[in-house]
């Protein structure tokens, strides 16, 4: 696949995302379920299945293409599943989102990453991938660890060192639920702290 077409299917793809999204919302929004807690919860309870499957697959394309902050698309999730269905869904969406963003990366190399991050940002922090692998490998480990990484970023990253699937797995299935649990946690009860706080 050439770089050209490359870059015309993820601009398609984030163009048919955002639609998607703003459609949603707006069908949301005239459902009156942002203003009325027990609607929303109706809603849910009355789609089982597709509005799981609606929000990972949400999540997974936010991971490959980031269109919205995925810490607040984690959030969003909590909110609307509450705090165990939202953290599963959260975490199904995200781990294959990643491995996605890591096949991809892996795949089409520098191309493909430089059609989701400028040239600067990848340059950045290519620098931590120069050294040892094994020196990488615990680096990237930290990261996905740690909310404040760009987890997305470093993924791809990965996807240009010699790291195994195995090891890529491991890190990504074990260490990114702190992250979603962190991510969660602050902007929710974050969030309504400050609004008791101003109120």
């Amino acid at each position: 696949m050439s770089d050209r077409t490359s870059r015309l299917l993820i601009n398609i793809g984030s163009v048919i995302s955002v639609i998607a999204i703003i459609i949603l919302t707006i069908h949301w929004y005239r459902l009156g379920i942002f203003q009325n807690r027990e609607l929303l919860d109706a809603y849910i309870h009355q789609r089982h299945i597709i509005g799981p499957l609606l929000f990972i697959l949400i999540q997974i394309v936010q991971v490959v293409i980031p269109i919205i902050p995925g810490g607040v698309s984690t959030a969003v999730g909590v909110v609307l599943f509450g705090p165990l269905y939202g953290f599963i869904y959260n975490y199904i969406g995200i781990v294959i989102g990643s491995f996605a963003n890591f096949f991809l990366s892996r795949h089409y190399g520098q191309g493909f990453i430089l059609h989701i991050i400028p040239k600067k940002t990848l340059d950045r922090y290519l620098t931590k991938a120069h050294g040892s692998q094994k020196a990488f490998d615990w680096f990237f480990a930290l990261a996905i660890f740690l909310p404040v990484a760009p987890d997305d970023v470093l993924v791809m990253i990965a996807g240009l060192t010699k790291i195994t699937w195995a090891k890529f797995a491991t890190i990504i299935i074990l260490l990114k639920p702190f992250t979603i649990a962190a991510y969660s946690f602050v902007l929710l009860y974050g969030s309504h702290w400050l609004l008791q706080l101003f109120h």
